[in-house]
C-alpha cells in the first residue's frame, strides 16, 4: 500500500499536549489538565435550547448567527465593555476556537508573522501555521505578564498580535495601561490586534479591560463556553471593524455554514438572561483559586498568584511534573504553551475544592 501524503504546514503541528491529557490516568487520578468548567449549563439556557427544539428551530440560520442574538452582543458589549458595534459587525461561530480560524485563514499570507505571548495559549500557534504564517512567541515578565518594551521590538512588520487577558496558561490579567501601550502601538505600525477575552468574567482582584477601546483595528474573540459553562454546545463570536465580516463569512460559510440553531437560542438566554450563575461561579473559582494557591504556596512553590482565567502557572521542575503525572495528579506541562516555560505546569482549578485538596495531599506525599 502507497504511504499517504498530507499537507506540510499540517504535519508540522503536534497534536495538543492538553487534550492527550483529556482522559489520561486511571480511575484515582485527579485531572487538573482540563481548561472546562466542571459547572452544570444554567437551567434557563438548557430551557431555551429545549424549546427551540419543540418549536422546531433546528433548520440552518443565516450564516451570520441570528439576529436576536447578535443584537444581544451588541447588547452586552455596551453593557460591560464600553464598546459600541452593530450586529453587522458580529459573526456567530462555532465557539471561539472558530472566530481564531476564521481569522487566521482570512487575514494570514504565507509567511506573515503572527505574534502571541509565549507560554500562551496552543491555538495561536497551529492556527497560524495552518494558514501558512510564521507563528512568533512574546516572552512573559517575572510576574507572567506580557513584556510590552519586548512585544514592540517584535511588532515591527508583524501581521497579528494575539492578546489574550486573562490569560491562558498564567491566569495574568494584563493592566489597561498595558492594553492600551500595546493597541496604540500595533496600531501605528499597521499590526491587527485579535484580543481573546473568554475568561473575561473570571477576574478576582482587578477589572477586564476591552482591548477594541484603544484602537480601530482590533478583532475580539469572546464565546458562552466558559462564562456560561456551555463548552459542548459550541457557540462563540467575533467582533470587528464591519469591512472584515464578509472575509470572514467566506470561510465560515464553506466550512460551517452557521453554528448550531439550538445552541444560538440557548447563547440567546444566555446574554439576555439571569447572571447570577456566573457570580455563583466566579466566587467559587475565587475560593478554589485561593485554596490551591495556599497549598502550593505551603510546599514551597514560588509563583503569582492567578488574577483571573481558573489556571495556576507554576514552576516546579520537570522531573517533579513527571512524577506528578505519573502518580495521578494530571497538570499540562509548560511546554504545550510554547518553548519559554518548559519547567512549568498548568493546574487547572476548575474542579471541585476536594479534587484540589486530594492533589495538594498527593503532592506533598511525593516530595518527601
Amino acid at each position: 500500500m502507497n504511504e499517504h501524503r498530507y499537507a506540510g504546514r499540517v504535519r508540522s503541528v503536534e497534536m495538543s499536549g492538553i487534550r492527550k491529557l483529556f482522559e489520561a490516568g486511571g480511575a484515582d487520578a485527579i485531572n487538573l489538565g482540563i481548561g472546562q468548567p466542571d459547572f452544570d449549563t444554567p437551567d434557563h439556557i438548557k430551557m431555551a435550547a429545549i424549546a427551540a427544539i419543540r418549536e422546531g428551530r433546528t433548520g440552518y440560520t443565516p450564516n451570520a448567527g441570528i439576529m436576536e442574538l447578535r443584537e444581544a452582543i451588541c447588547e452586552k458589549f455596551a453593557r460591560e465593555n464600553g464598546l459600541a458595534y452593530r450586529p453587522e459587525q458580529i459573526l456567530v461561530t462555532a465557539g471561539g476556537s472558530e472566530a481564531l480560524h476564521l481569522v487566521m485563514e482570512a487575514l494570514v499570507d504565507p509567511g506573515d508573522r503572527v505574534l502571541f505571548t509565549d507560554p500562551g495559549f496552543v491555538s495561536y500557534a497551529a492556527l497560524a501555521a495552518f494558514a501558512g504564517g510564521k507563528p512568533e512567541g512574546v516572552p512573559l515578565d517575572a510576574t507572567l505578564h506580557i513584556d510590552v518594551e519586548r512585544a514592540k521590538e517584535q511588532m515591527d512588520e508583524a501581521r497579528l498580535f494575539v492578546l489574550n487577558t486573562p490569560g491562558n496558561p498564567t491566569g495574568a490579567v494584563e493592566s489597561e495601561e498595558s492594553i492600551r501601550a500595546l493597541v496604540e502601538y500595533a496600531g501605528d505600525r499597521g499590526v491587527t490586534v485579535v484580543t481573546d477575552e473568554v475568561y473575561e468574567h473570571f477576574i478576582y482582584e482587578k477589572k477586564h479591560v476591552s482591548a477594541a477601546r484603544f484602537g480601530e483595528d482590533v478583532i475580539t474573540v469572546n464565546a458562552a463556553s466558559k462564562t456560561y459553562a456551555m463548552t459542548g454546545w459550541r457557540v462563540g463570536y467575533l467582533a470587528a471593524p464591519e469591512d472584515y465580516i464578509p472575509e470572514f463569512l467566506k470561510v465560515h460559510q464553506y466550512a460551517q455554514a452557521c453554528a448550531t440553531s439550538i445552541s444560538q437560542y440557548a447563547a440567546l438566554a444566555a446574554y439576555t438572561g439571569d447572571q447570577s450563575a456566573v457570580v455563583r461561579m466566579r466566587e467559587e473559582y475565587r475560593a478554589r483559586r485561593d485554596l490551591l494557591y495556599d497549598g502550593l504556596s505551603g510546599l514551597g512553590f514560588d509563583f503569582p498568584r492567578p488574577e483571573g482565567a481558573f489556571y495556576a502557572f507554576v514552576p516546579m521542575g520537570r522531573p517533579l511534573i513527571e512524577k506528578a503525572v505519573e502518580n495521578g495528579i494530571i497538570i499540562v506541562p509548560g511546554e504545550a504553551f510554547g518553548s519559554r516555560a518548559p519547567e512549568y505546569a498548568r493546574f487547572s482549578y476548575a474542579t471541585s475544592r476536594e479534587n484540589l485538596s486530594r492533589a495538594i495531599g498527593r503532592l506533598k506525599a511525593l516530595m518527601g
